[in-house]
Parts: structure tokens; sequence; C-alpha cells
């Protein structure tokens, strides 16, 4: 019989032991938490903002919301969040704490302090008890957890009857043609931008290769739907370069 422990699992191209993923997605971002935003921009040309804002329309906050921003990172989902509700809570959760101190940083995270917490935690094991937030979110990091399905069942648990999933992340182009012409950009130019940028070849390098081995979006609305949310859809950005998934729990 197999042990456990044995199960493998990816890290963009490699398979390691599922026990091994966490601390080396760690090792990435704490090497990259300083230039993430500024990597950010330059990678997708600033089209990540105009995505962000299509997941706040599509969101739609309302005052008064309990916001959860799983692989939350420096805070961006959560500043946009609070800014469209007018007043309600935003909680920052992050595997990496270098992250989270970096979102600490920010402008924002001054004038609105009183209405963010920021939280060291795994999204595949939330700190949080049952029906607690009225919103979920997680914007380009469910692909760097270990095993998704688990942080989808967990986003079930802690939202509240009614709570509102949405999940932002690269996803697959429609046309086969465009998917190459965007795949020779990413492998060959997205990781020299991290040599040049952030100092950091191999971490964008990985970060690429774990685009590819994302499910597509059918198969991770099926995911969506085993973890009990209704009502369950998606919408393709920039034709499949980036999708938004969305599910309520009813």
């Amino acid at each position: 019989m197999s042990d456990t422990n044995d199960k493998t699992t990816h890290f963009g191209f490699e398979t390691v032991p599922e026990a091994d993923k966490a601390g080396r997605v760690q090792g990435v971002f704490n090497s990259v938490a300083s230039k993430y935003d500024v990597m950010n921009d330059v990678m997708s040309m600033g089209i990540h903002r105009v995505w962000k804002d299509a997941m706040m329309d599509w969101l739609a906050p309302r005052p008064g919301q309990h916001l959860l921003d799983v692989a939350g990172g420096t805070g961006d989902i959560s500043f946009r969040f609070l800014k469209r509700a007018g007043h309600g809570q935003a909680t920052v959760l992050d595997l990496t704490e270098p992250m989270l101190v970096e979102g600490r940083q920010r402008a924002e995270a001054d004038q609105m302090s009183d209405s963010l917490s920021w939280v060291v935690g795994d999204a595949m094991a939330l700190p949080f008890d049952d029906n607690t937030f009225d919103v979920y979110t997680i914007s380009f990091g469910i692909r760097n957890v270990t095993r998704p399905q688990e942080a989808l069942n967990e986003a079930f648990r802690v939202l509240k009857p009614g709570g509102r999933l949405m999940v932002l992340e690269f996803s697959q182009l429609l046309n086969d043609g465009l998917q190459k012409l965007y795949d020779l950009y990413s492998f060959n130019v997205i990781p020299r931008m991290g040599k040049l940028i952030a100092n950091d070849y191999d971490s964008y390098q990985y970060l690429v290769e774990s685009i590819r081995k994302f499910p597509d979006q059918e198969t991770f609305l099926s995911m969506v739907r085993t973890a009990g949310f209704e009502n369950a859809k998606y919408r393709n950005l920039s034709m499949g370069i980036a999708a938004l998934h969305s599910g309520w729990k009813i």
C-alpha cells in the first residue's frame, strides 16, 4: 500500500513530492516579493489592472461586506474591493509573509488600516471558522496551491450562506495559433524580464510553467461545482489569457 507521503504534484514542469511544493512556492514569492507589483505591470503590459477591474465589476462589492482575499499578497484585490464597497472589512491571507509585508507598506494600506487585517496562512487549511466571510477571492494564486480542490472546499466552508467565490487566474486561449504565440512570448520573454527587473530568472520560469499546468476553463469550472458552489460560471478575459470563475454558496 502506497504511503500518502509518496504523492507527487507539479512545480512548473517538474514533478515534486506534494510535501515539498508549498515550501518551494514560498521560496519563489520570498524571492520576488519586492518586485512583484512591478513585474505584474511589465509581464501583462498593465492589462492585469483591467482584469482586476473586470473582477470588481462582476463581483459588485457592497457596503459592510467582509472579504477574505486568499493569496492576497500585496493587497491589490483587497484595496480595490474596499474602495468599491465604500466601507467593509478585508482579510488578506498569504502563505508568504514577505508578500504581506510589501502589502502593508503600500500607501493604500495606511489609508485603509482600520478595514484591513493581514494573516499568514494556507489556502488548504484556512484558520477561520465556518460561515465567516461574505466574499472569497483568490487572484493569480490558486495555480500555486498544492491541491486546488482542497482550497476550493475550504473556500466553501468559510463562506456564509449566500457568500460569493471569485477566482481570477491565467487560463487557456481559445485559438491554438494564438496560444502558440502567447507561449512563445511567455517562455522566451517573461523569465528574461524577471532576470532583468527582479534578478530572478528561475522564479519567473516557474510562474510561466505553472500557467501551462493549470486546468482549462471548463475543467476548473467542474472543480468549483465539486466544492459545492452553485450558479457557477466563468468569463474569459483577453480571449482566455485569463479567466474569472464565479460561484455562490447557496
